[in-house]
């Protein structure tokens, strides 16, 4: 089937909702078949070895197969903020991303875009696009639609929020998630094998040249240091946002990704959650009387409990792990999703 066809009836996602996007019916991720997004711009809050010292090349897409009552994204995901753009320009814009110093591009909620943005990227790298290309998703995509990027995307940077189905359908409205992610980081695992890095602190170069000699996760974790600049050339980096009153699941999550996947991948474990405005009432909305139950989710986490589930991942053995340290859960790491970068320049 071409790929265009998938928009006529779609099922890109697991929601499966047979809209017909070509038609101007819109899917339950509240997209048609325009690309909408938001931003594309150099950003500096991913993982080190990801975002390096020149930033990743961001792009932002609107709209979302979640509906997570805690978004911290929650203007682009609801489709509130965003413009239209050509897959032509989508094109330009992975190209222009990499002539302001990306280290990389990041697709930032793409799956429900799949079929344009993967013939962006064919079209970008037929035009000399060169560093790799990162798929960052919340993990619930169908394994077919991820196929698509096979030879394309050359990192995987998904979510794994949950193994609790009941946790799953109060807080984002998939009750199915733990099964449609576990089978996406397999997909994702499968394209792109193990970790591998290279040093963009040689000289001016910022990706590995033809010949250049990557490093394994073993090897760069040995040579690390406060002033290197290692880039993630290929491999996955599974994040987990540790929510407040839910360290039981997390340890369930973290346990699940160490035990399937050991250390052939990276685990990002992130304190970063923030209370967004409105939090307390899209909660007793969703959920009634039950909300109460959730009401740590109008808070920061706190160090205790961040603390433990840090402990716990070490002491399940895992070696290739991104922690973060300090004050992370602000409004500021959210970027200003104001068309930056989307316009012809």
């Amino acid at each position: 089937m071409e790929r265009e066809e998938l928009l006529k009836a779609c099922g890109l996602c697991p929601r499966a909702c047979r809209a017909d996007r070509t038609a101007g019916q819109t899917g339950y991720c509240g997209q048609g078949s325009a690309v909408v997004a938001a931003r594309a711009a150099l950003h500096f809050w991913e993982e080190p070895c990801i975002s390096g010292r020149s930033g990743s090349g961001a792009v932002f897409f609107s709209g979302c197969t979640l509906r997570c009552v805690f978004c911290q994204n929650y203007e682009i995901a609801a489709g509130r903020a965003g413009w239209e753009i050509s897959r032509e320009r989508l094109a330009d814009i992975f190209l222009e991303l990499e002539g302001r110093g990306a280290n990389n591009i990041n697709l930032v909620t793409a799956g429900h875009f799949a079929p344009q943005v993967a013939d962006a990227l064919e079209r970008a790298r037929a035009r000399g696009l060169s560093v790799p290309a990162v798929y960052n998703t919340s993990a619930y995509e169908t394994v077919e639609t991820l196929r698509m990027f096979r030879g394309l995307v050359d990192i995987y940077l998904p979510d794994f929020k949950y193994v609790s189905a009941r946790l799953a359908e109060d807080l984002s409205g998939a009750p199915d998630y733990f099964e449609r992610a576990a089978a996406a980081l397999e997909e994702m695992e499968a394209q792109v094998g193990e970790p591998a890095f290279f040093d963009a602190g040689k000289g001016t170069e910022k990706r590995s040249g033809e010949g250049e000699r990557l490093l394994s996760a073993r090897e760069m974790n040995e040579a690390c240091q406060e002033d290197a600049d290692f880039l993630m050339k290929k491999g996955m980096i599974v994040r987990h946002l540790a929510l407040p009153g839910q360290g039981a699941d997390s340890r369930r999550v973290l346990r699940y990704l160490h035990g399937t996947f050991g250390n052939r991948i990276y685990i990002s474990l992130m304190n970063q959650y923030t209370p967004m405005p409105g939090i307390r009432e899209r909660l007793e909305e969703r959920l009634g009387e039950r909300a109460k139950e959730y009401r740590a989710l109008c808070r920061k986490l706190t160090e205790r409990e961040y603390g433990r589930l840090v402990d716990g991942l070490l002491e399940l053995g895992a070696e290739n792990a991104f922690i973060q340290e300090g004050e992370t859960a602000k409004e500021s790491f959210i970027p200003a999703f104001d068309g930056d970068g989307l316009r012809d320049i």
